[in-house]
């Protein structure tokens, strides 16, 4: 498991991409369980699979295809990730935002990441798109922070700060956005745990109470990495599922990871649907 990655190696892959592609994209997004069908949308596209990639970790989870489309969506260049990979699968972090550094030294200007949450707000339900307007690091606050270690200050300053990690122009943008789609957008604040295990009822109380409103294994670590290389970042969960608070609710007939799955299928066409309009007005 490799910890730490130098500049040269963020180059080597970056290089490899600009040889598969003519494209030359400055947005990017990163497109979360069951929630990649917009990659398919992509025109003129160039498909990279990660294990065509020196040094790029490859996805085990399902619902996650494994490769850059790099084409034209909404009259913008972009790169998009149609899956990604997750700490919990036994990578070290420095390996779960190497594709952050990659498209920094690509010169992506703006990160748009999503992901499937479980919504601990009393209000959000199935089905809901959240627009995350700050996140709880309790992956990093804990000690795997995707920072930790030699500072590159050719990608970014030591101490980042975080008091606006999800950019306010894109947000304001994306708000618009909902409306000219027809789409009742929520907002909220999103936290990331290192999973692979779901949460218990103690623990999402837990989370309420530190005024969080959805939960996902996933984006926080790669929204720091954005945010310390400058990267403008616009963040929206899909909520899959509502949290199992009072620990009363069992379901056995669907497995919690195919109910995230299900619920991708149902969120997909209004989350294309925003991304598209936010594209378009960028």
């Amino acid at each position: 498991m490799q910890q730490f990655y130098s500049l040269d190696q963020f180059d080597t892959i970056a290089g490899e991409i600009r040889i598969r592609t003519q494209h030359r994209p400055r947005i990017a997004l990163i497109l979360g369980s069951g929630l990649g069908g917009l990659a398919d949308s992509v025109e003129d596209a160039d498909n990279i699979p990660y294990s065509d990639l020196p040094f790029w970790p490859v996805s085990t989870v399902p619902g996650h295809v494994g490769r850059l489309v790099i084409g034209n969506l909404e009259g913008k260049t972009v790169l998009v990730m149609q899956g990604r990979v997750h700490f919990y699968e036994g990578y070290s972090m420095a390996q779960v935002t190497l594709p952050v550094r990659v498209m920094q030294r690509l010169e992506i200007e703006m990160l748009i990441v999503t992901n499937a949450a479980g919504g601990i707000h009393p209000d959000l339900v199935p089905g809901d798109l959240m627009l995350i307007t700050d996140h709880l690091n309790l992956m990093g606050m804990a000690g795997a922070n995707p920072l930790h270690g030699p500072n590159l200050d050719e990608l970014g300053p030591r101490f980042p700060d975080m008091s606006q990690a999800y950019d306010r122009h894109l947000l304001d943008l994306a708000r618009r956005a909902g409306l000219q789609a027809g789409l009742a957008l929520r907002e909220g604040v999103y936290c990331g745990l290192s999973g692979p295990s779901f949460e218990t009822p103690a623990e999402l109380r837990f989370l309420r109470a530190a005024g969080v409103d959805a939960v996902g294994m996933s984006t926080v670590p790669e929204v720091v990495v954005a945010r310390h290389g400058g990267t403008r970042v616009l963040g929206i969960s899909g909520i899959s599922n509502k949290a199992n608070l009072d620990g009363n609710t069992v379901n056995t007939a669907i497995t919690p990871h195919e109910e995230v799955l299900e619920a991708g299928r149902i969120l997909a066409p209004n989350l294309e649907k925003l991304l598209r309009v936010v594209l378009r007005e960028v």
